[in-house]
């Protein structure tokens, strides 16, 4: 006889229903035991008794021989060093290293990840997903966002926040800031966008002019000799350089072709070119780069930016729903529609996805086989024997009550055929 059951996957803690499952089996033996000896002591009655006790003692042998054979995987039976029982306690080591071996010959091995993975359309699975949030598992995006806020929680926010400020600073610094820098002077000045930022100086040092003309006026005073003061020859003579300059300075304002103005534009261009290929003035613009990312202020504004990108981060995986309705949410939708519609570009996602994965498995797959095998050895034999028996227990008992009924059925089949010949 088959009983139907469901099976669970193995890893899956449940002792109480495998305790229950075991008290089942054992009570099932028991009342097997009791119509044995009920059936033998009234077997005189009827004939038909005899029956009953073949199907009961035929039972009691098959769920006995059935409780030895699951009993002796994980223990000695009765507590007797029976030799070739508690299999998996004695052996743990080798189920390790075993395990470990499946793993590696079956799953972790480039050969076969890459031929996994060929099959795998990785990128339209992400178009589906970031296309429709809404339509694919909540479950699974809530369970990922709760995995990604406590993983960036867990860190050692002093060390990782040290780790990606060094890693912005490192690559600030990497980079050539000189051509950059007269790249983009050359560029604005050959689309006309710097006539605004001269007008801007001109305008700002005329201001600056007016606001302390009473300097130029105390200079001269004290440069000019004791007949010029005494003449009053002095203040005239402020006045003319004050009114000059502020003259200078409108004429610059109004005319874009004004000689000091072309002379400026003309040293903008030298600094441009002199940026972009004169070695010892990159050098200076480097200098100049790095006294910058070293001033305590870029410190700060480094530091709060790197706490607005996690704190940012942790609100939306926090909260998904939330985050995928705004821009960003816009901008993943975008994305997965791309996803979809350009089988190039998920050809290359998909190709990078393989690699990725035949690179990590080449790399960590020999340390991922250790780490499975060590975590058994490392396992004492009642951690092994609770998992396993708590994983596979229920099942185990299935045998014990499949052996009691097909014993039994087998002892009425054999009672049968002797009282027929």
């Amino acid at each position: 006889m088959k009983l139907l059951r469901v099976s669970r996957p193995i890893g899956e803690s449940q002792p109480n229903p495998a305790r229950r499952m075991r008290l089942f089996a054992t009570g099932m033996l028991l009342a097997m035991a009791a119509l044995f000896i009920a059936a033998r002591s009234t077997a005189h009655f009827h004939p038909a008794i005899g029956f009953v006790q073949a199907f009961a003692e035929a039972a009691m042998v098959g769920g006995l021989a059935d409780w030895f054979a699951v009993t002796a995987l994980f223990r000695h039976p009765l507590g007797l060093p029976i030799p070739h029982t508690a299999i998996i306690p004695r052996n743990k080591d080798r189920i390790g290293e075993t395990l470990a071996i499946f793993l590696r010959d079956n799953f972790l091995t480039p050969a076969v990840v890459a031929r996994r993975m060929r099959g795998m359309d990785v990128a339209a699975a992400a178009g589906r997903f970031l296309a429709s949030p809404s339509a694919g598992d909540g479950r699974l995006r809530e369970g990922a966002s709760r995995l990604i806020a406590d993983m960036l929680e867990a860190l050692d926010q002093e060390r990782l926040g040290g780790m990606v400020k060094g890693a912005i600073g490192q690559r600030l610094r990497g980079i050539n800031i000189g051509p950059l820098v007269g790249q983009a002077i050359e560029a604005a000045m050959r689309d006309g966008r710097h006539a605004p930022v001269m007008d801007g100086i001109i305008h700002w040092a005329d201001r600056t002019l007016e606001a302390n003309d009473h300097l130029i006026r105390q200079m001269v005073h004290d440069k000019a000799g004791k007949v010029l003061r005494w003449t009053g020859l002095d203040e005239n003579l402020a006045n003319a350089i004050i009114d000059g300059l502020r003259k200078m300075l409108a004429e610059m304002a109004a005319d874009p072709g004004h000689s000091l103005r072309l002379k400026a534009e003309e040293g903008m261009a030298k600094l441009a070119f002199d940026l972009q290929f004169d070695i010892e003035m990159q050098a200076k613009a480097a200098q100049i780069r790095d006294e910058i990312l070293d001033n305590p202020a870029m410190q700060r504004w480094i530091d709060g930016l790197w706490e607005q990108a996690r704190s940012g981060l942790l609100r939306a995986v926090r909260d998904p729903g939330k985050a995928m309705a705004g821009r960003l949410g816009e901008a993943l939708r975008q994305l997965g529609g791309t996803l979809q519609e350009d089988a190039r570009l998920r050809h290359v996602i998909n190709r990078f996805v393989r690699r990725a994965a035949v690179g990590a498995t080449a790399t960590y797959g020999d340390a991922i086989v250790r780490l499975v095998s060590d975590t058994v050895r490392g396992w004492d034999a009642g951690t092994i024997t609770n998992r396993l028996e708590g994983a596979v227990g229920r099942d185990l008992q299935y045998i014990r009550i499949n052996g009691t009924l097909v014993g039994g059925l087998v002892g009425l089949i054999i009672h049968a055929v002797d009282t027929l010949f």
